[in-house]
């Protein structure tokens, strides 16, 4: 039999550290440009939450005349959050209800950008959700 000597090509491995150090660099520049993004795309979650509770709110109203101050009463699960090894970055609450209004919270549970503000959404009567502390 002959002997295999043809050379296979390749990279060494100061070639691919040198790359993935560029990598790492250019990550670095790129990250806080992008916080607010993240951000952003996480409040979707409270978001889209809260108008659950303000649809589920409005079919309470009209059976019973008034809004709840039970979330068991409307048939809300919150989803389990990432401190509890769930997915969700919200924390749910109602803070008042009468027989005219409600108002709702979403209180995130982790900080988005590190900055030490958690971001807050609210929800009332009217159906729109407002942001009360940005991130």
């Amino acid at each position: 039999m002959k002997p295999f000597n043809k050379k296979i090509s390749g990279y060494n491995l100061q070639e691919i550290l040198i790359v993935l150090a560029i990598i790492g660099i250019l990550l670095l520049i790129a990250l806080p440009n992008l916080m607010p993004l993240i951000s952003k795309a996480k409040s979707i979650e409270a978001q889209t939450q809260l108008k659950y509770i303000y649809n589920s709110q409005t079919t309470y109203r009209y059976m019973h005349s008034r809004y709840s101050e039970d979330m068991n009463q409307l048939d809300f699960e919150a989803p389990q959050t990432v401190k509890e090894n769930g997915n969700a970055n919200y924390e749910y609450e109602l803070l008042e209800a009468t027989n005219s209004s409600f108002k709702a919270r979403a209180r995130a549970v982790t900080d988005f950008d590190g900055d030490g503000i958690l971001n807050e959404w609210e929800i009332d009567e009217t159906g729109v959700p407002k942001q009360t502390v940005k991130d």
